[in-house]
């Protein structure tokens, strides 16, 4: 749990915490600092309660585009064979609101329900009600090289910047776009 710029042991969150929306964080999304400059740039409050996961099925992988604010290449969801550990943010609907406006929901990335996720946390929970952002334009879909998808786990940041290759044709995960509000 992160709160006042510090992390805390997850024991130590909000009485609920566990009703909250599940949002599936990949990328820059599952690094602390990230909730500290989403506090100060965006105005994040609250506490933000992240558990670990083991996703089967998901990957974090390189974007076809790059950010315009520093011409890196963004990670992006897919659907591919194995496992990867990512973090699950337990979200308040005003922590949402957030998340939306960094992740530019609705041009960059979509929020989604992910339809028949894989996904345990580190006490043993199955999770099957979780979200997670997709891409919604060809700049966010995969880039494919080869063919085939490049994890963000295989190739560094540095290096992501200098492939090449294509869009595919779509985020390739099995979900549903949510609409705009709140999703119960």
């Amino acid at each position: 749990m992160h709160v006042d710029g510090v992390g805390h042991p997850l024991d130590t969150a909000p009485d609920g915490w566990r009703d909250r929306m599940a949002v599936l964080a990949y990328g820059s999304n599952a690094n602390p600092s990230k909730i500290t400059w989403l506090r100060v740039r965006l105005g994040l409050e609250g506490p933000v309660v992240v558990a670990h996961a083991r996703c089967a099925g998901l990957a974090a992988v390189w974007a076809a585009g790059f950010r315009v604010v520093d011409d890196q290449r963004p990670a992006t969801l897919t659907a591919l064979d194995g496992v990867e550990e990512h973090a699950i943010w337990f979200v308040t609907p005003d922590q949402l609101a957030v998340l939306d406006r960094c992740e530019g929901r609705g041009t960059r990335y979509h929020l989604a329900r992910l339809t028949d996720p894989d996904i345990t946390l580190e006490d043993g929970t199955c999770l099957t009600d979780v979200h997670t952002y997709v891409g919604a334009a060809p700049i966010r879909y995969p880039l494919l090289v080869d063919g085939a998808p490049v994890r963000t786990a295989d190739v560094p940041q540095a290096e992501a910047a200098l492939l090449d290759g294509v869009a595919a044709d779509g985020h390739g995960v099995p979900c549903e776009v949510v609409t705009p509000a709140f999703p119960g």
